[in-house]
């Protein structure tokens, strides 16, 4: 894990550049000058619980998240996303999730906008595990390409694995999870179908509705469905938000345990999720 004075550094360091950024963008505005195609904005956020699809990525524990985010008028647009991840699931790291991506946003019809991209998970310094403490050359880092499609408040997107799902091959499938697989190929091709529709209920509270599934290539077991309920509230420029999040992955794989082996977590277990999140 990141330690705890390394994560309030950055996170100060993102507030100020953010900041800075934001009043740079107020005088512009205020001198009344031309609106330029470009927009960069930032975000911040705390978590009681980081969950990926469902499974936990802090042991059940919370996490420190931020990124910066590039868009053009012309619908193209640019990321950095990233977060504390457990050292428990993503050993010999540093405890860091590291996501860049980048796409094309473009409108259908009047209605219905569409979304192209790719998006690269690094976990720096992180190797898979052969046996406790005993660290292999293959890394966790996953890419994906994907398709989205938006309408009013629904949006549905279609991801899919062109590298190994997060190291998982024949080579990694007897340690890659909490239980051993059976050596079946390579899991390219792995897909992730994520759903969702908000509410606005009014005085600034949203309603947020979630599904998604995931379709591990060859190894089947591995496959499941995830579901989050949230509501949002704005207060004063920061963003608080209730969820309830699980999934019903089969917890025989979904699970992890600390560095002596003990104190086993499933990570798919059904929680209330509590963030606070701001964005520049």
């Amino acid at each position: 894990m990141i330690p705890k004075k390394h994560l309030l550094s950055i996170s100060a360091g993102l507030l100020c550049i953010l900041g800075a950024a934001h009043a740079q963008t107020s005088g512009a505005a205020a001198a009344d000058q031309p609106a330029s195609p470009h927009t960069l904005t930032g975000n911040i956020a705390a978590v009681s619980d980081y969950r990926f699809r469902g499974i936990s990525q802090s042991y059940r524990h919370p996490a420190i998240q931020g990124g910066f985010d590039y868009t053009h008028a012309s619908g193209f647009y640019l990321g950095n996303w990233n977060s504390s991840v457990s050292s428990n699931s993503y050993n010999n790291g540093a405890g860091l999730e590291l996501d860049l991506y980048g796409g094309y946003r473009f409108p259908l019809t009047q209605n219905l906008s569409g979304d192209v991209g790719v998006l690269h998970y690094m976990y720096p310094g992180a190797k898979l595990n052969s046996a406790p403490a005993t660290p292999t050359g293959n890394k966790y880092d996953n890419t994906e390409i994907y398709v989205g499609l938006t309408q009013g408040a629904f949006n549905a997107k279609l991801s899919y694995a062109v590298t190994d799902y997060f190291g998982l091959n024949s080579t990694t499938a007897g340690y890659a999870y909490f239980n051993a697989l059976s050596a079946r190929g390579n899991s390219k091709g792995t897909t992730y179908l994520d759903l969702n529709y908000s509410f606005d209920l009014g005085k600034q509270v949203t309603l947020g509705l979630h599904a998604g599934h995931t379709s591990v290539r060859r190894y089947s077991e591995l496959s499941y469905t995830d579901y989050k309920v949230s509501v949002a509230k704005e207060f004063a420029g920061v963003t608080l938000n209730l969820a309830v999040v699980g999934a019903d992955a089969d917890n025989k794989y979904y699970q992890a345990t600390n560095s002596a082996g003990a104190n086993p977590k499933k990570l798919a277990k059904t929680a209330l999720v509590i963030s606070a999140s701001k964005t520049f």
